[in-house]
């Protein structure tokens, strides 16, 4: 019986398990690789009230919220303005104990509150947020944007934090056009902050660009969004900071376990935006990597996973275990019940039909690849004016043909911000006169959300079954012994972990 108010992780894999035993196009029979989709959800596991901020307190977040104070903030100066509004919205939502800090980022940064020059951070109360608010409202632009320099005084800052959530929310109108004048480059910055906050990276006004923002928020885990009018933002940014009081789990760890032969090729958030994950270790003797997921509100993730496979002295005609997928999350305040392990198949066939097909949501990641590389070819294309356009027409065509297969409406009104497509179906698709910049980078950062397939197009999975209290699979728990290479396991464990990874036990 699940506790009101905790929370409750649920796993599915999905893929087509079937593998071919012929040599590969390149004539390496071990080069076989096995991808599938991992669906992780969060949600509330009891008929209690959602379980709110971890911790029970606004001590369960860190924020830094950094304004773009260039002199590009004053053209128009509605930008800056709109920036302050939006600043001071979220300050205003901070719980009291939430340690926080305000930058302003220009060729370098500066603290901007509790006190320019200081390297530590606020804690909210009344006092602290009216005294942060003032300091915000008197802020000026001038200078240029170094980014990387405004991240790495962010990081500096979230340090001394011992918080579940460190968060950056980082706003620029610029392009990060005077890199080499800050003290950090951009790249730079990124390495050192990777894993140490989630950062989300806002654009506003015509001058921004989106492979800056995603680039941001692909390595630092966060969300990379844009306004079109400023008088957007500050309920943007209220949104973003109500959705980060709500987090449900801060941190979640995927174990992959392989079988022996098996080698872990990729792991990557897939929905809702494409975000390599790097691997960690497991610990000491242990097999198998960790890959840290952070920020879960009530919602649901895909990863895809791809494994390199060997059919090579492996048992044909039945089902074998790839790896085991397990899912864990730190101690942080709250109950939470999470999945039992889910095994990774395999099952060699000599049959082509059989490992010719493909698990929709591998087959949807794709569509989503081509359409955001068909996006950056038309863009390109169209920076070149008439020499390019052709091209442009015929790429922005090849994304909207791509974005009617996914059948993804968000994309699709996107795609027709910047397309003709014709009175009838099969018309030439053109790109709009009277274009701006501003108007593509929008459209990059759209073709880069991605959204889940009809879970009715997918192959059925067995339910994922939740690990209760003392239940088997737990420490101290009984375990079970395979027949045939001894390798000892959770009871209930539906495939051997060891050498063999043959099936152990009926699936529900």
């Amino acid at each position: 019986m699940s506790e009101p108010g905790g929370i409750e992780v649920t796993l599915a894999v999905g893929q087509n398990k079937y593998l071919s035993v012929l040599p590969t196009s390149g004539g390496r029979p071990g080069d076989h690789e096995m991808h599938a989709i991992l669906e992780i959800g969060v949600g509330n596991a009891g008929a209690g009230p959602p379980p709110g901020r971890p911790g029970g307190s606004g001590a369960a977040l860190a924020e830094v919220l950094i304004i773009d104070t260039s002199r590009s903030m004053l053209h128009p100066d509605t930008k800056l303005r709109a920036a302050k509004d939006a600043t001071v919205a979220a300050l205003r939502l901070l719980p009291d104990d939430t340690a926080f800090a305000v930058l302003s980022g220009r060729f370098d940064a500066t603290v901007v509150h509790p006190a320019p020059g200081a390297e530590a951070m606020a804690v909210a109360d009344r006092y602290q947020r009216e005294a942060a608010e003032y300091a915000v409202r008197v802020l000026d632009a001038d200078g240029g944007t170094a980014i990387g320099t405004w991240l790495d005084l962010a990081r500096r800052l979230l340090n001394g934090q011992d918080a579940p959530i460190k968060h950056v929310l980082l706003l620029t109108d610029g392009r990060n056009e005077h890199d080499d004048r800050g003290a950090m480059r951009l790249d730079t910055a990124l390495d050192a902050c990777e894993g140490r906050f989630i950062c989300d990276a806002w654009g506003i006004g015509d001058g921004w660009d989106a492979d800056v923002l995603l680039r941001i928020a692909r390595r630092l885990h966060g969300r990379a969004a844009a306004v079109r009018n400023e008088s957007e933002l500050p309920a943007a940014y209220e949104e973003l900071v109500n959705g980060l009081l709500g987090t449900a789990v801060p941190e979640l760890r995927i174990r992959l376990v392989p079988t022996p032969g098996t080698v872990i090729r990729q792991v990557k958030q897939v929905v809702p935006t494409e975000q390599e994950l790097p691997a960690a270790g497991t610990g000491s003797g242990e097999r198998g990597a960790e890959y840290v997921t952070r920020g879960w509100s009530e919602e649901v993730r895909h990863y895809q996973v791809v494994l390199a496979a060997d059919p090579s002295g492996r048992d044909r005609g039945e089902d074998l275990q790839l790896a085991a997928v397990e899912l864990l999350v730190p101690d942080f305040g709250h109950p939470v019940r999470l999945p039992a392990p889910r095994p990774v198949l395999v099952h060699w066939t000599d049959n082509p039909a059989d490992a010719s097909r493909q698990h929709p949501g591998v087959r949807r990641h794709q569509l989503y690849e081509r359409s955001g590389a068909a996006v950056a070819r038309a863009y390109r294309a169209w920076l070149r004016g008439a020499d390019g356009r052709a091209e442009a027409d015929t790429e922005l065509g090849r994304a909207l043909s791509l974005a009617h297969e996914l059948d993804d409406p968000q994309l699709l009104r996107a795609l027709r911000q910047i397309a003709d497509e014709g009175p009838q179906s099969g018309s030439r698709v053109t790109v709009r006169e009277g274009l701006k910049d501003v108007d593509w980078q929008h459209l990059i950062l759209s073709s880069a959300m991605t959204t889940p397939p009809d879970p009715a197009a997918a192959p059925d999975e067995p339910p994922a079954a939740p690990h209760a209290p003392g239940a088997p699979g737990e420490g101290g728990a009984e375990l079970v012994e395979c027949p045939d290479c001894k390798w000892l396991g959770p009871a209930g464990s539906l495939y051997c972990g060891g050498d063999c990874g043959r099936q152990l036990g009926e699936q529900a």
